[in-house]
C-alpha cells in the first residue's frame, strides 16, 4: 500500500502542481480567515471586532487577494512554456524555478499589504480621513491616489497584461498549430493524432477563454472602482465597494474548478483517493496518459 501510495504522489510532484497546491492553500486561506468576518461586516453593516483587527483583516485581505492573483500569473507562465515550448519546459520551468516564483508571490504581497497598512501612508493628504475611517465602525479603509495607483498597478494592471499577452500568445501558438495538423495528408495513419490534437487545442482555447473570462468579470469591477473613488472624492457607495468586493471574493472559488477539474488527470486522481485506492490496478495506472 505505501509502494502504491508513493507512485501515485511522485506523478503528483510536478512543478505546475505545487503551483495549483499553493493557490489553493491561498484561496483556502481567504475564505477560512476573512470571508467570514467580512460576511460579518456585510450582513450587519458594522465592524465589532476592534480597530487593530481591523487593521490585520485588511492586511490579509489584500496579501492573500494580490497573492491569489499572483499564481494566476504564475500558472500562465508555467503553461506558456510547457505549451509554446514544451521540448524545453523541463529544462526552463524546474523545481527550483517553481520555488523562485511561489517566494514572489507570497512575499510581495505581504510586504505590500502590511507595510502599506500599519505604516498609514495610504491616509496621508486625505482630507477629513478621520471623518472618513477612523471614526467610523464599517472597518472601511481608504487609499489616496497614489497609492491606490500603485495597488491597482501592482494588484491587478500588471499581471493582468501578463496573463492576457501569455494567453493570446498560447492561443495563436494553438491556431497554428492546428493549421499544420489540418494542411497534413488525411490517412489512417495521420487522421486519429491529427484529431486528438485538434481536439486538445480546441480544449485549449476553451479553458484559456474561461481563465481570462471569469478573472477579468470577477476582479476588474472591483479594481476600478477602487481605482475611480479617491478621484471622486470618496463618493462611491460603501454597499457598492462591498459587493464588488465580493465578486472578487468569488474568484478564489472559481479557480479549483477552472484549474483543477479542467484537467483529466486530475479528476482521475481524485477518483482513486476517493474510493479506487484498493483496485489492483492502481499501482500500474497513470494520471498523465499520452492522449490527455
Amino acid at each position: 500500500m505505501d509502494l502504491v501510495l508513493k507512485r501515485s504522489d511522485h506523478q503528483l510532484h510536478s512543478p505546475t502542481n505545487f503551483l495549483i497546491l499553493s493557490m489553493a492553500v491561498t484561496d483556502f486561506l481567504l475564505g477560512f480567515t476573512i470571508m467570514p468576518y467580512s460576511m460579518v461586516k456585510s450582513v450587519e453593516n458594522c465592524w465589532y471586532f476592534g480597530i487593530t483587527l481591523c487593521k490585520v483583516h485588511y492586511s490579509f485581505d489584500v496579501m492573500l487577494c494580490v497573492t491569489s492573483i499572483f499564481h494566476l500569473c504564475s500558472i500562465a507562465v508555467d503553461r506558456f512554456y510547457a505549451i509554446c515550448y514544451p521540448l524545453h519546459y523541463s529544462s526552463k520551468i524546474t523545481i527550483s524555478v517553481i520555488k523562485r516564483m511561489l517566494a514572489v508571490c507570497w512575499s510581495v504581497p505581504v510586504a505590500f499589504a502590511f507595510g502599506v497598512s500599519f505604516s498609514e501612508v495610504y491616509a496621508s493628504r486625505i482630507e477629513g480621513y478621520q471623518i472618513l475611517v477612523a471614526c467610523s465602525s464599517l472597518c472601511h479603509t481608504v487609499f489616496n491616489k497614489l497609492w491606490v495607483t500603485i495597488l491597482f498597478t501592482v494588484g491587478f494592471f500588471t499581471p493582468g497584461c501578463v496573463m492576457l499577452g501569455i494567453y493570446v500568445k498560447i492561443f495563436l501558438v494553438s491556431k497554428k498549430h492546428a493549421r499544420v495538423m489540418s494542411s497534413m495528408p488525411e490517412n489512417a495513419d495521420h487522421e486519429k493524432p491529427n484529431q486528438l490534437s485538434k481536439n486538445k487545442d480546441r480544449k485549449a482555447a476553451k479553458t484559456l477563454s474561461i481563465v481570462m473570462g471569469v478573472f477579468l468579470i470577477c476582479w476588474f469591477p472591483c479594481f476600478i472602482t477602487v481605482l475611480i473613488d479617491p478621484f471622486l472624492n470618496f463618493s462611491l457607495p460603501t454597499l457598492l465597494l462591498d459587493a464588488l468586493t465580493w465578486c472578487g471574493y468569488f474568484n478564489s472559488t472559481c479557480n479549483p474548478l477552472i484549474y483543477g477539474f479542467f484537467y483529466p488527470w486530475f479528476r482521475k486522481a481524485l477518483r482513486y483517493i476517493l474510493g479506487k485506492i484498493f483496485q489492483t490496478h492502481f499501482n500500474t495506472a497513470s494520471l498523465f496518459p499520452e492522449n490527455q
